[in-house]
C-alpha cells in the first residue's frame, strides 16, 4: 500500500492494517485488598540541607526554579505563581522557611494538601510562609490559575 494511502487511514484502521487483528485494551490497576505493593519503588531523597552562605539573589533564583519544577502539575502551578508574587519581597528568614517547605517533604501531595487545607500542616512547617501560601491558595481574587506564569516576568523589575 502506498504511503499516501496509509496516512489517509483512520488510526485504528492503520493499526489493523499494519499490525493485523490486535486487541486495543485499556486497563486500570487500582488498589485492591490483595495488592502486595511489591511493585512500588520508593527512591529515597537526599536530606534537605540549609544553605547559610548562599547569596540572596542566588537563593531567590534557585527557589523560583524549584517552584516551577515540581513533581506534580498542581504544585508547579501553585508554587510558581506564589513564587512570582512573593519571592522578591520575602526576608532571608522567610526564604529559608520557603526553601525548607518545598524541599524537605518527600511527598509533593503533602505540600499541596497543606496549602489547600485538605490536611493539617505539621508543626515543623507551620509558620508565616505556610500561612502566606495557604492564603494565596484561597485565590480570593478568583484569578485563572491554569498554567505557570510566562518567564518574561523574570526580567521585570521587582515590585
Amino acid at each position: 500500500m502506498a504511503a499516501g494511502r496509509l496516512c489517509s487511514l483512520p488510526g485504528r484502521a492503520l493499526c489493523r492494517h499494519v499490525l493485523g487483528p490486535v486487541s486495543l485494551r485499556r486497563g486500570y490497576r487500582g488498589e485492591s485488598p490483595t495488592d502486595s505493593g511489591k511493585d512500588m519503588l520508593e527512591i529515597p531523597l537526599p536530606p534537605w540541607q540549609e544553605r547559610p552562605n548562599e547569596p540572596l539573589e542566588t537563593k531567590r533564583a534557585r527557589l523560583l526554579y524549584e517552584s516551577r519544577k515540581r513533581g506534580m502539575l498542581e504544585n508547579c502551578i501553585l508554587l510558581s505563581l506564589f513564587a512570582k508574587e512573593n519571592l522578591n519581597r520575602m526576608s532571608e528568614q522567610q526564604l529559608n522557611l520557603y526553601d525548607r517547605l518545598i524541599n524537605e517533604p518527600s511527598n509533593d501531595w503533602d505540600i499541596y494538601y497543606w496549602a489547600t487545607e485538605a490536611k493539617p500542616t505539621p508543626a515543623e512547617f507551620e509558620n508565616d510562609v505556610m500561612a502566606m501560601l495557604r492564603e494565596f491558595a484561597k485565590n480570593k481574587k478568583r484569578e485563572q490559575r491554569l498554567r505557570q506564569p510566562d518567564l518574561e516576568y523574570l526580567f521585570e523589575p521587582p515590585r
